[in-house]
């Protein structure tokens, strides 16, 4: 577990780091740098924009599988790590 620790703290060093989520594969949080109505709002509906993501990916090629997501806005960056049974949401101001 310090390896995931340390690997956070790195992570949200970087400039320009609003925050970061960990969630399950309940979609519940389980780490966050956000408050929580923000935290909630932002698990809820990324996990499922990974969840489809992911099913696009393998229509198109059954043998392949969804390793990142990026969404990025006029405000934010969104990047999402789906791992085995969780996910990393970062969030970033781009412009810095």
């Amino acid at each position: 577990m310090g390896d995931v620790e340390e690997t956070l703290k790195r992570i949200e060093a970087h400039k320009g780091v609003i925050g970061t989520i960990v969630v399950n594969s309940e979609g519940i949080p389980i780490r966050t740098t956000l408050d929580n109505s923000t935290t909630v709002l932002c698990a809820g509906r990324l996990r499922h924009l990974t969840s489809l993501a992911r099913s696009m990916v393998r229509d198109i090629d059954p043998q392949n599988d969804l390793t990142f997501l990026r969404v990025r806005s006029k405000k934010h960056e969104i990047m999402v790590a789906p791992a085995n049974n969780f996910l990393l949401i970062v969030i970033q101001n781009p412009c810095e």
